[in-house]
């Protein structure tokens, strides 16, 4: 193994990121930025923009003082209260009034003080096309708008893009995965799901945005009277703080909500369907045969929700044929930061346990480049030659540089779980080796009891209430139970560049007729710190697709392929790689119950004897994209 690593690893191309100086309001006191804005910007508050059915969408407009037009525009659509007298809200716009833009923020559907019944994603081919034609009508406009915003902020934009709007010149998406339908080998609707797993943090999530008992301000109100209220007033439910680490295990699970006095809405409609109800493609997700037209500028992290869809999708509108210009036009920059938090990439820069070194990057200063070429026409500000793929590399430390995903030279490397059928925690004998198991070689078994799963630590994950602190985290505490097999190779005696997407493939057998497997990529330094990287599961019962559901025959060997999993990790001198497997990560996914039933209306479970075959044609492996 150490003289393929030293023959497949060679020179590093180093890569710095793009950056640019720009006046920090973030300096400001919140008193000294509404004083700014006051003296730089015209400002017309809660203006109720029409959509086709009538319903009006509160919708603050930001413009330099005095200023006629043509002017080009950034749109923030957002489910948030970002509308009222918010800091936040304030400094972007004092930020993009600055540079000669428009600045327009509006409520989704049904939220804040805007009208109309929400739903996640807020109509976004219907209500965000009349938002953009609504825009480029406005004698001030150019005619020019790009979208821009972060989680939810974002998600909404990816179905715009399949509108092709003529107006929509551009789109900054930031940690949008939950806004993916179904993308190459993802499906899973939104980050509802990982491999047919649902994820609890919707339903934390929905717990606090879901509001149908939502106040409202009467529909005929005056604009003067709207504009004062939307000042001075919010409209944000206060609702009863939650214990969640207790109530997510609530079974079952579609009653969770209602347990905590929740009227019917969005979670119970949600948590019925299965992964391929069509159902799913009558909301605001995004599919991949609806096309692309929009170029694009992604921001996406190593530790957010849903890294892999993100690179999928990001691929996906680079192949588009429909929009030459479009899929011509598509740059991604990938940091080690957790969910949205791009503006805190930096020296020192720490992820859960791991220190990353200087990790900064001016996100701010490439958005502002990547409008300036294309609403304002200023095609210096974001050069032809910009890397299409700017992605931090963790173990180096260091930002590179790629003309695709994943990068050229990258070649697959696999790697088998190897044990003498004791692989059982830490201590146990599982081994990752570049050679094939024999034949006869022990299978591993361990007991998974849905009452007692293995708790999350770290990997990637978003919005869910404290249930789980993204980032790279020691794994050991988990690796000390014996219901975790675990595999590692032997230290590395030169670096090894892992870069893209990340498979397994598991032969596994079980004594239910439904069971999880869930599988870690972990780091593990010199001193047994042993850092995640990514992790992922599958629900047995979908292992021949989502279409296809079909319980396991106990006893008899299976093959079940996870989602990959998606990371940038150089494997230094003297570190392991090492390939956690077992059935559960909870709180980050719900719990299979085992019973090969409607896991989410049940409430008991059955404890499931499970075993990992690594044995002649019943190998199980990872394969990993080596960059040379």
């Amino acid at each position: 193994m150490n003289r393929f690593v030293a023959a497949v690893v060679a020179g590093i191309l180093a890569a710095a990121p793009m950056a640019a100086s720009a006046e920090n309001y973030n300096r400001y006191s919140d008193a000294a930025a509404q004083s700014e804005l006051s003296r730089i910007a015209d400002v017309e508050m809660a203006v109720m923009v029409p959509m086709r059915d009538g319903v009006g969408l509160a919708t603050n407009v930001y413009r330099p003082k005095g200023a006629k037009g043509p002017l080009p525009t950034v749109f923030v659509r957002t489910p948030y209260n970002e509308l009222a007298n918010n800091a936040r809200t304030t400094r972007s716009a004092l930020t993009w009034v600055s540079r000669g833009y428009a600045l327009v923020m509006q409520n989704e559907r049904g939220r804040y003080f805007s009208q109309g019944d929400y739903e996640i994603l807020g109509y976004p081919q219907e209500d965000g096309y009349d938002a953009l034609t609504w825009i480029a009508a406005q004698p001030w406009s150019n005619g020019k708008v790009g979208t821009l915003g972060c989680s939810s902020s974002a998600e909404w934009q990816l179905a715009l893009a399949a509108q092709n709007h003529p107006a929509h010149a551009a789109m900054v998406p930031q940690a949008s995965g939950a806004g993916i339908g179904k993308v190459g080998r993802f499906q899973e609707q939104g980050n509802w799901y990982t491999g047919g797993v649902p994820r609890n943090l919707f339903f934390v999530w929905l717990y606090g945005v879901d509001n149908p008992l939502r106040a409202q301000i009467p529909g005929d109100i005056d604009q003067e009277t709207r504009a004062r209220l939307v000042r001075y007033n919010d409209l944000d439910a206060k609702k009863p703080e939650v214990n969640w680490p207790s109530q997510i295990r609530h079974l079952p699970v579609n009653e969770m909500l209602k347990d905590l006095g929740e009227p019917p809405a969005t979670f119970e409609e949600l948590i019925a369907r299965t992964p391929n109800d069509p159902t799913w493609r009558e909301g605001g997700l995004y599919h991949d045969d609806m096309g692309w037209g929009v170029p694009s500028l992604w921001f996406n992290s190593w530790y957010d929700v849903s890294i892999g869809p993100n690179m999928e999708l990001f691929n996906h509108a680079r192949s588009t044929t429909q929009d030459r210009e479009a899929a011509e036009n598509q740059y991604v920059v990938v940091g080690p930061n957790n969910h949205c938090a791009f503006g805190g990439l930096g020296p020192n820069f720490r992820s859960g346990d791991r220190d990353l070194g200087d990790a900064s990057f001016d996100s701010d200063a490439l958005v502002a480049a990547w409008f300036d070429r294309w609403l304002k026409g200023e095609a210096r500000a974001f050069p032809a030659a910009t890397p299409h793929v700017q992605y931090f590399n963790m173990g180096e430390n260091r930002w590179r540089t790629a003309a695709q995903w994943p990068p050229q030279g990258v070649e697959t490397v696999r790697m088998y779980l190897r044990s003498g059928g004791a692989a059982n925690s830490l201590n146990g004998d599982g081994r990752l080796s570049l050679e094939a198991p024999p034949a006869g070689e022990a299978a591993d078994r361990y007991r998974y009891d849905p009452m007692n799963p293995v708790q999350t630590i770290g990997g990637g994950d978003c919005c869910n209430g404290g249930l789980v602190t993204a980032g790279a985290f020691d794994q050991r505490p988990i690796e000390a139970r014996n219901d975790v097999l675990v595999y590692t190779s032997e230290p590395l005696t030169a670096p090894m560049q892992v870069t893209g997407f990340i498979d397994a493939v598991l032969k596994v057998s079980s004594s239910a007729q439904d069971t999880d497997f869930a599988v870690k990529l972990v780091d593990v330094a010199p001193d047994g710190t042993a850092y995640i990287l990514g992790d992922t599961i599958m629900r047995a019962r979908y292992r021949d697709g989502y279409a296809q559901p079909k319980p396991l025959t106990p006893g008899q060997v299976a093959t079940v392929q996870p989602t990959p999993m998606t990371v940038s990790n150089t494997f230094q001198p003297g570190h392991r790689i090492r390939v956690e497997v077992t059935s559960s990560n909870f709180p980050k996914f719900v719990r299979n119950l085992n019973t090969g039933g409607p896991n989410e209306t049940e409430t008991q479970g059955v404890i499931a004897d499970n075993a990992i075959h690594h044995a002649g044609e019943d190998a199980s492996y990872i394969e990993l994209p080596v960059l040379k």
